[in-house]
């Protein structure tokens, strides 16, 4: 029944040695016990049929999904199981081996397979069902987070961190990751809380990235830890990490709603604030689609015009990855610029042409003050890398603007027709040659025609419809 337990109310599939190592594991013990572990085929034995290991992953799983469901659903058949879970992953995370285990390991030693799930999941576990000897168990561990390898496996979850700081940082990257940074990444208020009664806490300590606990907090999205670390008086809710990263750009850049109203309500948070990529909490909402957010902060009064580093605004990383929502918010404020262009002289329609995404392309044609001619430094108009790309339906919206010119030539002397006609896209090369204005013999800085560079690339097609 426990090994039942543990495959339907697991927060991933667990491989064999794992679960092995689990139901090894008896709470109050010390240190552990090998000849508690059980084999897995006597796991199977007990199992009577309804467990089986998949072949090509190792992990354990029930025979059948309805069962799954039927132990997932039967609260009769496991008493507090997400408590015992949570509890049984902090005992074996508190034995005196796994203490012993350097912060160095990136990945579970071989004698300890299961200190990377009690590492990643406890916290789980325990926001499900927080019994008192969880609590207490939680607060021994979290006593000298930062010497914990359990720690580090918790990070490396979020890999684009760690990947950054196990480049610049090495093997001290742990430093600074306390216990209180720990209960605020899981979201457990009444852990965290415990820990500040517990002793006084510098509440804006950092570790090795120059994350607050708050931040964590913040970018996890726990609000109720958020509201909680709001309430302590010297907590600074708009401090930045080594990257200029503030709590409010993560909760923007993620989608955490309720935690970007919070601190938009502090008049000590600047919603406006870059980081060191020249980012504000309103471009990281943008570019990751989080449309609700992105217009929360438009009504805070978040400039929609300032760019980054690399000259690209809001709008233009809406265009870029295709988010039509939040591109209708952003082009409903009057004092969007629509033109403005990036490092490389590239409009958000220019972007949007580029990676063919036609709702954007659309949204942007109905603006009278778009011009569709703009060309980057290299010459390339939208219409021209539309073609390239063989978007025609992109193309097709371009061609429709009176406005647009379909002769224009990139800095190569190279026009919309030669581009299609060189990459085969016979779609856009018909659709050009519709068109009165357009010139099919109109060569290259090299002298090569249309004609020449489809016959060249061997785009029979192509071939034939210049020809016509």
């Amino acid at each position: 029944m426990e090994a039942l337990m543990w495959i339907s109310h697991s927060e991933r599939p667990l491989k064999a040695l794992e679960l092995c190592q689990a139901l090894g594991v008896e709470t109050g013990d010390t240190d552990q016990n090998a000849g508690d572990i059980p084999a897995i085929e006597t796991v199977l034995r007990c199992s009577l049929g309804l467990v089986t290991i998949e072949a090509l992953s190792s992990t354990v799983r029930l025979v059948h999904f309805t069962l799954q469901e039927h132990l997932s659903n039967d609260s009769s058949l496991f008493s507090s199981p997400h408590s015992m879970m949570a509890e049984i992953c902090l005992t074996f995370l508190n034995f005196r081996c796994i203490r012993d285990l350097s912060t160095t390991l990136d990945s579970p030693p071989a004698e300890a397979p299961f200190v990377g799930y009690a590492s990643c999941y406890w916290g789980a576990h325990a926001r499900k069902d927080l019994s008192q000897g969880v609590e207490l168990l939680a607060l021994k561990l979290l006593d000298g987070y930062d010497k914990h390898v359990s720690s580090k496996l918790l990070l490396i979850h979020e890999r684009d961190w760690w990947w950054h700081i196990s480049q610049q940082r090495g093997s001290n990257s742990l430093a600074g990751f306390t216990g209180l940074h720990g209960a605020a990444y899981l979201g457990i208020v009444e852990i965290a809380r415990a820990l500040l009664e517990m002793r006084e806490w510098d509440l804006n300590a950092v570790d090795v990235e120059r994350n607050t606990a708050f931040a964590w907090a913040a970018r996890k999205g726990h609000e109720d830890m958020v509201k909680m670390l709001l309430a302590q008086q010297d907590v600074d809710p708009d401090a930045m990490n080594a990257d200029g990263r503030t709590p409010v750009l993560w909760a923007a850049a993620c989608g955490h709603v309720g935690v970007v109203e919070m601190l938009l309500e502090r008049i000590d948070v600047d919603p406006n604030r870059r980081d060191r990529y020249g980012q504000t909490p309103l471009f990281r909402a943008v570019w990751a689609g989080n449309e609700r957010v992105a217009g929360i902060l438009l009504e805070k009064g978040d400039d929609p015009n300032i760019a980054n580093n690399r000259g690209q605004t809001p709008l233009f990383g809406a265009a870029c990855k295709g988010h039509d929502g939040v591109a209708r918010v952003l082009l409903r404020r009057r004092d969007v610029n629509p033109n403005a262009a990036d490092e490389y002289d590239q409009t958000p329609l220019f972007i949007a042409a580029w990676k063919g995404h036609e709702g954007v392309v659309k949204m942007l044609l109905k603006r009278w003050d778009v011009n569709p001619n703009t060309a980057n430094k290299y010459g390339q108009t939208p219409l021209f890398i539309a073609a390239r790309e063989g978007h025609e339906g992109v193309a097709r919206m371009l061609l429709e603007r009176a406005d647009a010119n379909p002769n224009t030539a990139d800095n190569y002397c190279q026009t919309p027709l030669f581009i299609a006609a060189r990459e085969g896209h016979e779609g856009i090369v018909k659709m050009l040659l519709e068109r009165w204005d357009v010139n099919p013999n109109t060569a290259d800085k090299y002298g090569q025609t249309p004609l020449f560079t489809a016959g060249w690339k061997g785009h029979e097609g192509v071939a034939k419809i210049l020809l016509g």
